[in-house]
């Protein structure tokens, strides 16, 4: 929804940047198709003892939810993490023998993927080492497994994939997630959620969290996430630190966020969810900022309930000045949009935008993070309270720094002209279309009365997201930009135009194994935009062609291309203004899902011989409170020097929170 994991990686951040190398080291390790990065902090030592102890306090309750995204993508994930690391551990053997580097690598996907699908395509990954080995290995170890584990971890048929979208299976029998109890199929689902629909003119978000079970006589109930709930433990935990993140917080309308976040997960009222979604949304003057809790919904098949997440972050007061012009000119982009005038908002409300710093990264945003969020997902408190967008700058300064000189532009680009291009505007560019996308387009359009904000079900993410995205581009090539001096002159938005298309056309096929349609919601969207934009340019505005024996986007008229990209989000928000699910499952069905596999064996081809990984994450800093002799916090240190085995290794010992089972 409103949370971009269209993570520049599968674009801008697998293009090399132009800017100032520094000394600090980003990379940290290498495995798979995954390279973990670090990034910096900047300003955190320049904010005030209240702020750093807020942001301490705010990141240890950030980091208590960790369990509950592993429990939510697969109930076994738990005890299998647990297995792993006890086994690696206390593995008694020599450890450089293939058998155990494997199971350390293993174990470094697990916890990548926050458990046993990988964290983008949502596919099981199978260890590299046997059954007969880890049985063995376990038993000399010493370390008890609970052989259910088995044929979890090492079946390809045991529950394959954590979230399925495929057309004509049940979404819910066909995933794995831990969103419904053992049983529980989509008909059943929807139709309770259909039952329990709240109509009122702020409702309820039902089911965003809670789990959905079956009893012994087949009927469906709710198991709550809340203390004395599902998942209380760990929510307990997290309430400890916000109870004391309360006593420091810098406004009284930053006291009532957390306060109404408190309530919600001691009552798991969705009631005290609403009230802290708009005391969030209102607190406009605080310079320390953080999301906690049950948020994006994209790993849930039906799009409902809410995986837990959390980012601590503070304001870059000078970096946001762009996103201050875009906010103040939300109106102007809502009037001036291709849409049918019957889908726009007359008055655009509360549209805040800022640049941050992020400070802690947990839950669905660790390893693996957006670079951007736009919050709440509300429509009825977006409509009537306005929403908060951010741009997380450190991070993708993260990105560009990895990505410098990898050779992907030479690579994937057809000609200098585009290389130079991109490389004088791209990341300019690609900070942009961020915050247009996150200020602007998440908030743009409106539903018509009578549509629900579920009528687009399994679709609604990729249409979501689609939509957003389109707008961003729409209004990158827009004159009014040069005029708010956010781009230089009219030529500066082709480079994104060229990256976006050749990466939904081309390059993130990398990210897709062989023979595999496409199913994660960005890669949908991203492809969608590409091949319809691609298939309705019909007067050779873009075309792909052949230079010694490899395929190049090519475009040839800019402008045009545009107009296309004007159509397309046109009819892309008519069909969620109407709710339109019969044009929603056409269109990604016809655009979104399949893979040209010749074209996908190339860039496979390519890629590989640049020997570059597709996806990145990060190892947090570590934030150590110093205290004086009465026992008070007298500041803050930050360390960067924790490695990624070492940071997960503590946070299952320091933030181990639930049963293996729940």
């Amino acid at each position: 929804m409103k949370h971009t994991i269209f993570c520049l990686l599968s674009g801008m951040m697998l293009l090399a940047s132009c800017q100032k190398q520094t000394e600090f080291s980003y990379s940290v390790d290498r495995f798979y198709d995954i390279e973990v990065l670090r990034y910096q902090v900047p300003g955190f030592e320049q904010l005030t003892l209240p702020q750093k102890t807020l942001v301490y306090y705010l990141t240890e309750a950030a980091l208590q939810g960790r369990d509950i995204l592993f429990d939510q993508n697969g109930r076994y994930n738990l005890r299998i993490r647990r297995t792993l690391e006890a086994l690696y551990t206390q593995y008694p053997y020599a450890k450089d023998t293939e058998e155990y580097q494997q199971l350390e690598n293993y174990l470094k996907r697990v916890w990548f993927s926050n458990g046993i699908h990988h964290h983008y395509s949502s596919d099981k990954f199978l260890p590299e080492f046997t059954q007969e080995w880890f049985v063995e290995a376990c038993a000399a170890a010493r370390v008890y497994y609970d052989e259910a584990i088995l044929p979890v971890m090492f079946d390809p048929v045991v529950m394959p994939k954590r979230t399925t979208q495929a057309d004509g299976v049940d979404l819910v029998l066909g995933s794995a997630g831990n969103y419904y109890g053992e049983g529980v199929t989509q008909a059943e689902a929807e139709a309770w959620y259909e039952s329990h629909k709240d109509t009122s003119d702020e409702p309820l978000w039902i089911g965003l969290n809670s789990q959905l079970c079956k009893d012994s006589t087949g009927a469906i109930y709710e198991r709550v996430y809340k203390m004395g709930g599902l998942y209380g433990t760990a929510l307990e935990k997290v309430n400890y630190w916000l109870e004391k993140a309360l006593s420091v917080a810098e406004t009284d309308e930053q006291r009532e966020v957390i306060a109404h976040l408190i309530e919600f997960n001691r009552s798991g009222n969705l009631r005290s969810f609403n009230a802290y979604c708009i005391a969030w949304v209102k607190d406009l003057q605080s310079k320390v900022d953080f999301v906690n809790g049950f948020t994006e919904t994209y790993t849930d098949p039906l799009g409902i309930t809410g995986t837990w997440e959390s980012l601590v972050n503070f304001k870059d007061e000078e970096a946001t000045h762009r996103t201050e012009i875009i906010s103040a000119n939300a109106q102007w982009f809502e009037d001036h949009s291709t849409t049918d005038p019957i889908y726009k908002k007359e008055e655009v409300k509360g549209v805040s935008a800022k640049v941050i710093t992020a400070a802690i990264l947990a839950g669905d945003c660790y390893p693996a993070t957006p670079i951007g969020i736009n919050l709440p997902n509300a429509n009825w408190i977006r409509k009537a309270y306005g929403s908060k967008s951010v741009t997380i700058d450190n991070l993708v300064q993260a990105y560009n720094e990895s990505a410098k000189g990898n050779g992907f532009n030479e690579e994937f680009m057809i000609d200098d002209e585009i290389r130079q291009r991109y490389e004088q505007y791209g990341a300019r560019c690609g900070d942009l279309h961020t915050d247009l996308h996150e200020c602007v387009g998440h908030g743009s359009g409106k539903l018509m009365p009578g549509v629900s904000k579920d009528a687009l079900k399994e679709h609604a993410s990729t249409i979501e997201e689609t939509r957003a995205d389109l707008f961003a581009l729409y209004f990158l090539a827009d004159a009014k930009l040069v005029e708010l001096g956010l781009l230089p002159n009219q030529e500066a938005y082709k480079a994104a135009y060229y990256q976006q298309l050749m990466n939904g056309l081309m390059t993130q096929l990398v990210r897709i194994e062989p023979g595999k349609d496409i199913e994660e919601a960005h890669m949908r969207n991203r492809q969608l935009i590409a091949a319809w934009v691609y298939d309705h340019c019909e007067n050779g505005e873009m075309a792909i062609v052949e230079r010694d024996g490899k395929h190049y986007l090519q475009i040839n008229d800019y402008d045009g291309v545009r107009r296309v990209v004007g159509n397309m989000l046109a009819e892309i928000q008519r069909i969620t203004s109407e709710g339109d699910y019969a044009a929603a499952k056409e269109m990604v069905e016809a655009y979104a899902v399949k893979v040209d596999q010749d074209l996908h064996q190339e860039m496979l081809t390519r890629y590989a011989a640049l020997n570059l990984a597709p996806y990145k994450g990060f190892v947090n800093p570590v934030y150590r409170a110093i205290y004086d002799k009465k026992g008070n916090i007298k500041d803050v240190k930050i360390d960067y020097s924790e490695g990624y085995v070492a940071q997960h290794l503590r946070y299952s010992n320091d933030y181990s929170t639930l049963p293996d089972i729940n």
